[in-house]
């Protein structure tokens, strides 16, 4: 580290878990980051504050006004570009050093095969059960560790999924991908606008944890946050022998 970098990561420095060491594992990492909308705002922002020497963005959504009550991000002035353009620019503002991907596509398939094997950690920030399933299914194929957060309406909830771990259950074990439901998104059922900063920066904090080797992380539980009480409940999960992505007769 040079002496810029020295001085601007001194806080996470003066900590013991972390040091000189992990920060330099920090400036090392690449995350990949798919969506940049409510929690891939608070992501983008908190990683690239912290050094992660590398973030690529992916989401294919232009920022709208809708968005400005909820994904940081993003301002008002750059209503109507791409959102990964956006975030780009907020985290090169707070940090210059930080090399920036930003790809405005889906996250399809072969896009995901195409990221994932270069990523250090990948963080889910979508809000589309079947991607969801698609981002798991390549982390588990790559193994390369996945921390998932959703939010809607008053209520988050945030796994770490880590294939390196041979006990821990991925996202498809917790649920499963042919599961039928309705649906909800933001746009029809409303979002309190701090749930996706909280779901986000606990996500930021886990990918930190990961990448820097640092505590324990939460896989192999479910946090879910009540926002209107802020009262978490914790469901622990195995990994399931049967499940269609990680399970025995999947590998």
């Amino acid at each position: 580290m040079n002496d810029d970098q020295l001085l601007r990561y001194s806080r996470h420095i003066l900590l013991d878990e972390i040091g000189i060491e992990g920060q330099e594992r920090i400036l090392a990492a690449h995350a990949l980051v798919i969506g940049a909308g409510g929690l891939g705002s608070p992501v983008a922002l908190l990683l690239g504050a912290a050094g992660v020497g590398r973030l690529t963005l992916v989401d294919n959504d232009a920022v709208d006004l809708t968005n400005l009550q909820r994904q940081i991000a993003h301002t008002t002035a750059r209503v109507g570009q791409p959102k990964v353009a956006s975030a780009a620019d907020a985290v090169h503002a707070i940090n210059p050093g930080v090399q920036v991907d930003a790809v405005q596509a889906r996250a399809d398939a072969a896009l995901l095969d195409r990221l994932v094997p270069r990523a250090t950690v990948v963080l889910d920030c979508t809000d589309n059960y079947a991607t969801r399933h698609a981002i798991n299914a390549a982390c588990v194929r790559h193994r390369v560790p996945l921390v998932a957060g959703a939010a809607i309406r008053f209520d988050g909830q945030l796994t770490v999924v880590d294939p390196r771990d041979a006990q821990s259950p991925c996202y498809a074990c917790l649920f499963p991908p042919d599961a039928t439901f309705e649906e909800v998104q933001c746009a029809t059922m409303g979002v309190f606008a701090p749930m996706v900063g909280i779901i986000g920066a606990m996500q930021a904090a886990e990918a930190l944890k990961l990448v820097a080797g640092v505590g324990q992380s939460v896989a192999g539980r479910l946090l879910m946050l009540d926002g209107r009480s802020m009262e978490w409940n914790t469901l622990r999960s195995q990994r399931h022998a049967g499940c269609p992505v990680c399970g025995s007769s999947a590998v």
